[in-house]
């Protein structure tokens, strides 16, 4: 008897630990942007012209992200060569290496390397050196954000290719770093060849041949932890719900020295000016959450038709200054927004009936560029909803985001259990859940 009730108390204990253990909140990075479904960066390989040992071509990277851009130090783009072929000459970007162009006794190419890396050029580049939509330091504005300024091209001549549609043959294993990792390109497909519009607007010419790449992002393959975490507040609870604990790491001097630095410390200033400053590893201000980005949302007020928000983004990377930075938040009641105070707004409807979601960035010239950790490293806003009655309430965290993203990246939430709850609402049924399961494992060990 008792071998048989032993196994079924394991048993039954496994399941109830299970059950508690699926209950909890994992947060994870989705590789799908379900607020951006149909976002990539799309690029077009248009050869325009023969040469007798190969073609010119003009390279153009579309960005068809609503919110994610690609900002300072700009994107890397990256292939490699079907056969020998070789960089005769640019224009609007360069390869960062030439390669071993030895076999060339004069004049040697641009670049011979088999898998070139091409960067885009520097503002005040010679006119002679540019063409179109070049030139911007690799910095490529969202879609949604700046619809004139979503592109980059370059142009090359390459020789030691095919010389016609029949023997020139696509590169192949795109790479595209943007400025970091996070991106992956499928293969060149070849699409409708590409027009072209001549600058009186009289003249209509035609690409050869175009391939098309295309290139999705994912959250996962960008960094191992998150880079940005909400915290919430509300006038009717003095509690402030901070990021959770360690959201982007911990506070680890023994096994990880340098990982943070105290802003209080007399040797700040030596420490963010040592080399490696430029470098794309956050060096974030020593706080419980150590993410490079908080997003602060506090429902401020309530009047009889209306509520209010302030919303403040604060940067604690000492390395990062965010130009043209924006920020998306999914809530309910934006389709009822009446009026949003220093910063842009644009609706966002990746389904077309249900307009919850809000794209927010800085006003030009005024808090568009979010600087670096100190006491300047902020932007806020507020924001004024209309009440729908139907559905407005400040009970069970109604009046808190569902979902927050900071350039393309979803920030992590306090779990919902932790959210600020109404004076006359009952804090004890968060443990609800736990308090059974404790009590059935107790009940199970207790009463054999």
């Amino acid at each position: 008897m008792d071998c048989f009730r032993s196994p079924t108390r394991f048993l039954i204990s496994t399941i109830v630990i299970v059950l508690f253990v699926s209950s909890l909140q994992f947060h994870y990075t989705e590789a799908y942007d379900a607020l951006d479904p149909n976002g990539n960066i799309t690029i077009k390989w248009d050869i325009i012209s023969w040469t007798p040992d190969g073609y010119v071509a003009v390279v153009t990277m579309f960005n068809f992200q609503q919110y994610r851009h690609i900002s300072a130090p700009g994107w890397t783009l990256g292939w490699t060569w079907a056969k020998k072929e070789v960089i005769w000459s640019m224009m609007g970007g360069q390869a960062t290496d030439q390669g071993d162009c030895s076999r060339y006794k004069t004049s040697p190419p641009h670049c011979c390397k088999k898998t070139p890396s091409i960067v885009d050029l520097l503002p005040g580049t010679p006119y002679n050196q540019q063409i179109a939509n070049c030139c911007k330091g690799g910095v490529i504005n969202s879609w949604a954000q700046e619809p004139n300024n979503y592109a980059s091209s370059f142009q090359l001549s390459v020789g030691a290719a095919g010389t016609s549609n029949k023997t020139v043959k696509p590169p192949k294993n795109f790479t595209l770093l943007a400025p970091g990792p996070g991106y992956t390109c499928g293969p060149a497909v070849v699409g409708k060849p590409s027009k072209f519009l001549s600058s009186d607007g009289r003249r209509v010419t035609q690409a050869m041949m175009t391939w098309n790449v295309t290139c999705t992002y994912s959250q996962f393959l960008a960094q191992k932890t998150p880079t940005c975490c909400v915290s919430l507040s509300s006038f009717y609870n003095d509690t402030i719900v901070p990021c959770p604990t360690c959201t982007c790491g911990c506070q680890n001097n023994d096994t990880n020295p340098g990982s943070c630095v105290n802003p209080n410390s007399p040797y700040l200033a030596s420490v963010v000016n040592a080399p490696g400053k430029n470098s794309l590893t956050p060096l974030v201000q020593c706080t419980r959450h150590m993410c490079p980005i908080r997003v602060h949302w506090h429902v401020k007020l309530n009047y009889k038709d209306y509520w209010r928000v302030k919303v403040t983004i604060t940067n604690f990377n000492y390395r990062m200054n965010y130009s043209q930075w924006n920020l998306v938040v999914q809530h309910p009641n934006f389709d009822n927004l009446t009026q949003i105070f220093s910063f842009n707004y644009k609706p966002l409807t990746p389904y077309s009936t249900i307009n919850d979601t809000a794209m927010l960035w800085g006003v030009k010239f005024y808090n568009d560029f979010l600087n670096q950790a100190g006491p300047m490293g902020n932007v806020q806003s507020e924001l004024l909803f209309r009440k729908d009655k139907s559905t407005f309430t400040f009970e069970k965290g109604w009046a808190f985001p569902r979902r927050v993203y900071f350039n393309g990246d979803n920030c992590v939430m306090p779990p919902p259990d932790a959210y600020p709850h109404l004076p006359n609402a009952s804090s004890r049924g968060k443990w609800s859940l736990f308090v059974f399961y404790m009590t059935c494992l107790t009940f199970i060990f207790l009463f054999e």
